[in-house]
């Protein structure tokens, strides 16, 4: 009896502890479970951690204020996100960040050159752009306008600036790249003893950022003995949309031309019986210049053009914008559209906002709303184009005095004629021509003034483009120190531009020696030094 009680006081005894054994396994598995999710939770954190460190980073670079901790800032966001594993830069996001700002391949950046050596002698041209990060572009558009001015010009040394910081920081920080904004440009320009400084904006149009450019070129132009600034690509900007010029309608041949050739027709007759249309994208800005594209617009129309249409990133002038444009080139009946950029490079707007996958890119929305059968996009700038290239050559040509090659024979000889001839007395609209882009009346008068005739004397009016030219003198500077007598005082003028806008400039009176012949022009600015200039005056020849 004995022996069976503790037989089954031992059969418990064994069942309990395979209980407790079983119990304690159990719980040891879920306390695995439990510190596995919490070490991946743990490493999620440390990820995002690091993702964020990097974001901060790139967002603090991403500013249009250089500082003397740039350099240091540019330095560390590339460590930082070097020191990222491949799924944590899929982390990175901030207000400008993401994984494709070090992670794009836009190409091989040791093709470019950023032209900021020195030891470059007494003559500088100066070949300012917006800039962009793309680096095929970058040296294909920039550079390739850059080289082609260079070789134009074997006696001058050739060097770059960029109007954004943004993309400076960006190419030094991804690529090591350091290229100078215009502040360390003119900077290094007058370390360099730079004698004879010229100006090329690739800009545009006297937009925003050229007005900016040559802000900076007054702040320093002390320093030079003679400072020119070159027109932008398009030239003149005008009153209104029926405004054109010999630039814009070289540009628009030019870029038409070079999209028929890309799209593998023969002519543009034959892009018009396949029924493809041709967008041209520019930026678009809400600057007065604005009205640039709608010139464009009305260019291509008197070239014949009839199914190339300007649209623009902004949609700044109105007729401009994603559905306008696509109501236009659906309701004239075509079915294939080639989008290309009208922009100097073909940068982020071309990749992205022309031809990107999102939703609301040009390629996405024309493809969404299925009223054609294909939508295709050449993603070139204009820098990339030869003619555009020499279009460039010939405006830095143009302010260093030299010819005007463009001009037609017929011009030419009606100016020849118009050579000291004096009107009757009376009031014209005359044009007043400058060497220089800081020097130029307002952009609310279209280049004009009023040229008065009194018993054959002839004095013509303009506005100037703000108040910091102070006086005029008709002769050479070292002349006006001398002769106060001779001085020209300024009256104060109200332009007004075509958007309503007004303005108040100074203005001046001055004596016309004869029609279409130069003669000196001195000037005194704000800082109290005289420049020489030459200016030539011609009654109203431009094509409207």
């Amino acid at each position: 009896m004995k022996r069976k009680i503790a037989a089954i006081i031992l059969a418990g005894v064994m069942m309990n502890a395979a209980v407790l054994t079983g119990c304690s396994g159990g719980a040891n598995e879920q306390a695995d479970t439990q510190t596995e999710a919490d070490q991946e939770a743990s490493d999620q954190e440390t990820d995002q951690e690091a993702a964020d460190k990097a974001a901060a980073l790139i967002d603090a670079i991403y500013v249009q204020e250089r500082t003397d901790m740039t350099d240091e800032q540019c330095k560390e966001a590339r460590e930082a996100w070097d020191a990222l594993t491949e799924a944590q830069k899929e982390l990175v996001e901030g207000e400008n960040a993401d994984p494709e700002y070090f992670g794009r391949d836009t190409g091989d950046a040791s093709k470019d050159d950023p032209l900021n050596q020195d030891e470059i002698g007494e003559n500088e041209i100066l070949v300012v752009s917006f800039g962009t990060s793309f680096n095929d572009s970058r040296a294909e558009d920039i550079k390739g306008i850059e080289d082609a001015i260079q070789a134009a010009n074997p006696d001058w040394s050739v060097r770059r600036a960029f109007t954004s910081q943004i993309i400076i920081n960006h190419v030094q920080a991804r690529d090591g790249e350091v290229i100078d904004n215009m502040e360390q440009a003119l900077e290094r320009a007058e370390a360099n003893k730079v004698r004879n400084l010229v100006v090329q904006p690739t800009h545009l149009m006297h937009g925003a950022e050229y007005d900016e450019l040559v802000k900076a070129v007054e702040a320093h132009q002390d320093q030079f003995g003679t400072v020119k600034v070159a027109e932008p690509l398009l030239g003149e900007v005008g009153a209104d949309a029926s405004v054109i010029n010999a630039d814009k309608e070289a540009v628009a041949v030019a870029l038409t031309d070079e999209a028929v050739k890309d799209a593998g027709y023969d002519s543009l007759e034959a892009t018009k019986a396949d029924g493809a249309a041709f967008v041209f994208l520019g930026h678009g800005t809400y600057h007065t210049a604005k009205v640039t594209y709608s010139q464009m617009q009305s260019q291509t129309e008197k070239l014949g053009y009839d199914n190339v249409y300007i649209g623009t990133v902004e949609g700044d002038p109105e007729e401009t914008a994603c559905e306008s444009v696509m109501e236009a080139v659906a309701e004239d009946g075509y079915k294939k559209v080639i989008l290309r950029p009208l922009m100097v490079v073909a940068g982020d707007h071309a990749n992205n906002d022309m031809a990107g996958e999102d939703e609301d890119s040009w390629m996405s929305v024309f493809n969404a709303s299925g009223k054609f059968d294909s939508v295709e996009a050449q993603i070139h700038g204009l820098g990339s184009i030869e003619a555009i290239q020499k279009l460039y050559v010939q405006h830095t040509k143009e302010v260093m005095g030299l010819q005007n090659q463009s001009t037609s024979e017929e011009t030419q000889a009606s100016l020849e004629e118009e050579k000291g001839a004096v009107p009757e007395d009376g009031t014209y609209t005359a044009e007043f021509h400058t060497d220089s882009g800081m020097f130029h009346v307002s952009e609310a008068c279209d280049g004009m003034g009023t040229l008065t005739v009194e018993d054959g004397v002839m004095t013509i009016h303009i506005s100037l483009a703000s108040k910091n030219i102070v006086n005029l003198y008709p002769g050479l500077a070292k002349d006006a120190k001398e002769d106060g007598a001779g001085m020209l005082h300024p009256t104060e003028d109200t332009v007004t531009y075509d958007d309503g806008m007004t303005d108040e400039v100074y203005g001046f009176d001055v004596p016309v020696p004869a029609l279409n012949e130069e003669f000196d022009l001195a000037l005194i600015g704000t800082k109290g030094k005289w420049y020489d200039h030459k200016v030539r005056v011609s009654l109203e020849t431009k094509s409207k």
